[in-house]
């Protein structure tokens, strides 16, 4: 990142897009955090909004103007509420906006952490906060999301379709080196899981597993190990506390970071980011656009606050994205009565103000 003269606050410029549904009032909350933060720890945030989403769609015919990639470059990072309108059939803004930012900024990685907060209610039996803590590493641009494919005979009882999964050894042993890295400074187990399906896929998850091998040899203080995804999927909720860093492919790691969403509480705390660790990368919260609560103020916009923290992470300000977590942790402990919208005893404007007088620093 960009450091301003000696003697002046250092400043980050932040694209925030705030969305559909819901999105612009998690985002407002996330912001509200985000200025705390910043403030506690002496930087400084620039915002510019961009109007990206379903209204824009409907107005204009427009998903992305052309100049929408070249303009997010200039930013250290990307800020996301939601994508989705009731309006717009499904697929036209999820592929149009957030799977064309992902490959053409080339956010390679998915990065989803997947933590039990205090005074969250878990899902399963007897698992509390010291059992779940782990993370998701998912490669975000190849695989099966690549396009790739077509049909034959459309419409016809002969219809064929096919869709392939794009697995290159260049896309595969960034993402897996990324997790070796990101499992040695995150320090906690130092564990990396492989979840691939040697058994069945064995092309595709051939060139994962090699890749795997060869590259493990480099990081001798990490435990690695391999597990088939449907045991992953049966010991997340049988002994999440197994794991420590998960490293997967697109499609799997769709799935299995939806599944670690409902057993840390589910989407309303759940956040991400799809990250190019040398260029821009774009934070978010993982649960939709909730169209049915809009402007109604009773939407947990704590997924969104997150996702805020991972930014300042992301950005260098370790100090301040761990002091939004705590913060967090603190309301969810003591000061909201669930996740769910409506339900949670606060206004969405309160629970963002909560955040903040709870902010250490």
């Amino acid at each position: 990142m960009d450091e301003k003269e000696a003697g002046k606050v250092k400043s980050y410029d932040i694209a925030v897009i705030p969305g559909d549904g819901t999105g612009p009032e998690v985002v407002a909350e996330g912001v509200k955090a985000l200025d705390a933060a910043a403030g506690k720890f002496g930087f400084k945030l620039n915002y510019t909004y961009f109007d990206f989403g379903g209204e824009r769609y409907l107005k204009t015919g427009e998903v992305l103007p052309d100049s929408a990639i070249s303009d997010l470059k200039g930013f250290h990072s990307i800020y996301l509420g939601a994508i989705g309108h009731p309006g717009v059939k499904p697929g036209v803004l999820e592929k149009g906006i957030l799977l064309r930012l992902r490959f053409e900024l080339d956010q390679y990685i998915n990065l989803r952490p997947v933590k039990l907060y205090p005074g969250v209610d878990c899902p399963l039996k007897d698992k509390g906060p010291e059992h779940i803590d782990f993370v998701v590493v998912r490669e975000n641009t190849e695989g099966l999301y690549a396009g790739a494919g077509g049909f034959l005979k459309k419409g016809t009882p002969d219809e064929v379709a096919v869709q392939e999964s794009i697995n290159t050894r260049k896309g595969v042993e960034r993402c897996i080196r990324y997790a070796f890295e990101y499992t040695r400074k995150r320090n906690r187990r130092k564990k990396l899981t492989l979840c691939g399906k040697t058994n069945v896929l064995t092309y595709a998850f051939d060139l994962w597993e090699r890749t795997f091998n060869e590259l493990k040899v480099g990081y001798p203080d990490i435990a690695a190990d391999y597990a088939h995804v449907d045991a992953i999927t049966m010991w997340f909720v049988k002994n999440p506390e197994w794991f420590d860093v998960i490293v997967t492919d697109n499609m799997f790691g769709d799935i299995i970071t939806d599944l670690g969403a409902m057993i840390q509480g589910g989407m309303g705390i759940a956040a991400g980011g799809n990250i190019n660790p040398e260029g821009v990368s774009m934070f978010e919260p993982i649960g939709g656009s909730a169209p049915k609560y809009t402007g109604k103020n009773v939407i947990n916009p704590l997924a969104a606050i997150c996702a805020g923290g991972m930014m300042l992470e992301f950005l260098g300000e370790d100090a301040a994205g761990k002091a939004v977590e705590k913060a967090v942790m603190e309301v969810t402990a003591r000061h909201i009565k669930s996740l769910q919208a409506g339900n949670m005893g606060h206004t969405t404007t309160e629970v963002g103000d909560l955040v903040v007088k709870h902010m250490p620093g």
